[in-house]
């Protein structure tokens, strides 16, 4: 199958503005960090192929877009338009400011309620926002990354455990160092969590009944084995594949809201 034949997943980043979401999609996509990242005004987009259940006779390419979106507090009213369709949500926050993670909830938040935005209602998206039912409903894949990792001391380490919005939302979580391509080196245990959140975004937008481009629709929920069909197994360390422009079209968007 050609690469410009693959079918599609949409990725939100979210998270507050400096947290490293551009850092950390670059990284994702390209196996390769940005030293001196811009600002993101609006969205950017970025494009990665991800096999699912990679090394199984069901592997399947597909495309995985990456919509890293501008946390700045002058757009909230407006970032709602990226917002549709959403199949899988990562929540960015900074290991070393706390407040960035306690707003993770509000992102959460933001993303879930941006019907109230698309039907004309301005509002402010506040930490109570959050619905852990709202969210149970959605059945959205959630994956929380931790960035700066690097600029924890000795002392803040030992305080590291699972977040509680990651625990509520049933996530993996992953806390690294955006700078280090080795953070997310193939076969290692971030690229396995990270593989595992891909491959169930996909699994809920081609393989079960859920309302393929509406978030809020409740249906049966299915059980997603993390092992079923070895789809959390990574093969030998390999390079993975890169698209370049050409093939995907234009693979990077910056929108001015």
């Amino acid at each position: 199958m050609a690469s410009m034949d693959l079918e599609k997943v949409r990725i939100l980043v979210v998270g507050d503005s400096g947290v490293g979401k551009s850092s950390l999609v670059q990284l994702v996509c390209h196996s390769q960090p940005v030293l001196n990242p811009g600002w993101t005004i609006g969205a950017s987009v970025e494009v990665k192929i991800h096999d699912y259940k990679e090394g199984t006779p069901s592997q399947k390419s597909y495309f995985a877009e990456f919509w890293d979106i501008g946390g700045s507090v002058d757009h909230a009213t407006s970032r709602h338009i990226f917002y549709n369709p959403v199949h899988g949500i990562i929540l960015v926050h900074d290991l070393t400011n706390r407040k960035s993670h306690s707003n993770l909830r509000r992102w959460l938040g933001e993303v879930l309620n941006k019907d109230h935005s698309n039907n004309g209602t301005s509002r402010h998206y506040s930490s109570g926002d959050y619905d852990p039912e709202q969210f149970a409903g959605s059945h959205i894949p959630v994956l929380v990354i931790g960035t700066k990792q690097d600029q924890l001391d000795s002392n803040r380490q030992t305080i590291k455990q699972i977040s509680s919005i990651a625990e509520e939302c049933g996530a993996d979580e992953i806390n690294l160092d955006c700078t280090q391509a080795r953070h997310l080196a193939p076969g290692s245990t971030n690229a396995v969590k990270l593989s595992r959140f891909l491959d169930k975004v996909i699994y809920r937008r081609y393989y079960t009944g859920v309302a393929r481009d509406s978030p809020k629709k409740v249906i049966e929920r299915r059980y997603f084995a993390r092992d079923a069909g070895g789809s959390t197994q990574m093969g030998p360390p390999q390079e993975r594949r890169r698209i370049s422009r050409q093939q995907y079209g234009v693979m990077k968007t910056t929108h001015a809201d």
